[in-house]
């Protein structure tokens, strides 16, 4: 039995673990508000918060319920428009775009609603910036950007001038959130959160597999490693960072290490996807994925990164990233393995990291081509260099040629101009409708040249 509470309710079901949350939330709890739109994670009708209690509070991230089993929720709070909504009068979120014209046919509303609604309550600077990317995975087609926009610096301005709202109370007396969240964390102490499960398949945030094959998917019996503790630490030790299988491009975008070494890592991963997303979407999924634009894979790529792989017997063995791709959509990976942490070399001396990623969206869209660089000097002299590019292989490319001739050598201008010709030796992308292999073969030689700018 499957237990969480959804809104103010306990939740008990006998349905698969691997069913979608937005069927159950709409079909069987006929909460309709949650809307069905594009089922791939893109438009954000869908929206719902998901809290996990966290020492004694409770933190809620967005997700797209279209994309999230019921196991990722298993244990949680899982907040719907429903569950925001006060009994006779509007949030402050929900007033702001009311005043500002902020909806047209109400469909992507609700959306718009919790994701505002996370914004407003959780820990983060409060910025019109910082609003616009808690939104930036919701589509409205009619109303009209600039709206939401005014709403958005309501919302703002609101919370700032509320020193309260840092605490339960505060959100609940301002009306942020209805009073049945009071009783919420004690709730969630009495939920089971165990899973039956017969391992052998297994769902991280199913961000990829909901899309791709839905139906298949929600049937199958699995394993849920997004929520295991075990699979989520970012540490640095004995000379190396380290990542758990389950730790998320958020927890990446967000980690005090990583903005150490990676101080433009933020905006970088902007251009992943949405925050919905971005929430729940693990490394090891972008790896096993095997897409040839994983942009995950390009970024971890360039940091030559080891992969540490279990069969959940306790037999562990050890593969560099640029191997255990094999060829298009095959791994180096055995039935009944899966990837259990990676670790790279922590950057040292006089280095320079950088990520690119062109794509017809800016913000939202599959890379045409992305690409990174990893490479340190000593008195100008390249004393350690990895490149990767996507969209231009049937795999996530690792430019070994390339790195061969940069080694030990000086980065002069010439240097670079002929490495980015034995780069372009070492690719054969096909045209698509992400673009030709001719556009593809260019673009990368630039965004090679831009890396040493």
């Amino acid at each position: 039995m499957l237990q969480f509470i959804l809104n103010n309710r306990l939740v008990e079901t006998e349905l698969s673990a691997s069913s979608i949350l937005l069927d159950f939330v709409r079909n069987n709890q006929r909460l309709k508000g949650t809307k069905a739109g594009c089922r791939e994670g893109d438009c954000g009708a869908c929206t719902v918060l998901v809290g996990t209690l966290e020492g004694k509070r409770m933190h809620y991230i967005s997700m797209a319920s279209c994309l999230t089993p019921i196991g990722n929720v298993v244990g949680k709070h899982v907040v719907t428009i429903e569950g925001i909504n006060l009994q006779s009068e509007l949030t402050p979120v929900q007033n702001a775009l009311h005043v500002h014209g902020g909806t047209q046919c109400g469909f992507c509303t609700p959306g718009f609603v919790v994701s505002l609604t996370g914004f407003a309550i959780n820990d983060q600077d409060k910025t019109t910036v910082t609003g616009k990317e808690a939104v930036a995975g919701n589509i409205c087609r009619c109303t009209g950007y600039k709206s939401i926009e005014n709403a958005i610096n309501d919302i703002v301005n609101f919370v700032k001038e509320k020193p309260l709202i840092g605490t339960l109370d505060g959100l609940i007396e301002t009306k942020l959130l209805p009073d049945y969240f009071r009783s919420i964390p004690e709730r969630i102490k009495s939920l089971n959160t165990q899973i039956s499960s017969s391992f052998g398949f297994i769902i991280g945030g199913g961000t990829d597999l909901y899309v791709q094959k839905p139906d298949e998917t929600s049937k199958m019996t699995a394993d849920f490693f997004l929520n295991r503790k075990e699979f989520k630490q970012i540490i640095e030790t004995g000379g190396y960072i380290e990542l758990g299988a389950s730790v998320t491009v958020n927890d990446i975008m967000h980690s005090p290490l990583f903005l150490t070494y990676f101080p433009e890592i933020k905006d970088k991963f902007k251009l992943i996807s949405s925050e919905q997303i971005r929430n729940v979407a693990t490394i090891a999924g972008n790896f096993v994925n095997a897409s040839p634009i994983g942009d995950l894979s390009i970024f971890f790529l360039a940091l030559n990164a080891e992969l540490f792989i279990s069969n959940g017997k306790g037999l562990e063995r050890t593969v560099m990233l640029k191997d255990f791709f094999k060829s298009y959509k095959t791994l180096d990976l055995q039935k009944g393995e899966y990837i259990e942490k990676l670790r790279f070399v922590k950057p040292h001396n006089a280095y320079t990291f950088n990520f690119e990623k062109v794509s017809k969206r800016t913000y939202l869209d599959i890379a045409s081509v992305n690409t990174a660089i990893y490479y340190s000097l000593e008195k100008n002299v390249v004393s350690d260099i990895h490149i990767s590019g996507g969209g231009v292989a049937p795999i996530p490319k690792y430019f070994e040629k390339t790195r061969a001739y940069l080694m030990n050598k000086e980065l002069l201008p010439e240097t670079i101009q002929k490495a980015s010709e034995i780069l372009i030796s070492e690719v054969s992308p096909i045209s698509d409708i992400r673009g030709s292999k001719e556009y593809k073969t260019m673009l990368l030689k630039q965004l090679f040249l831009c890396h040493f700018n």
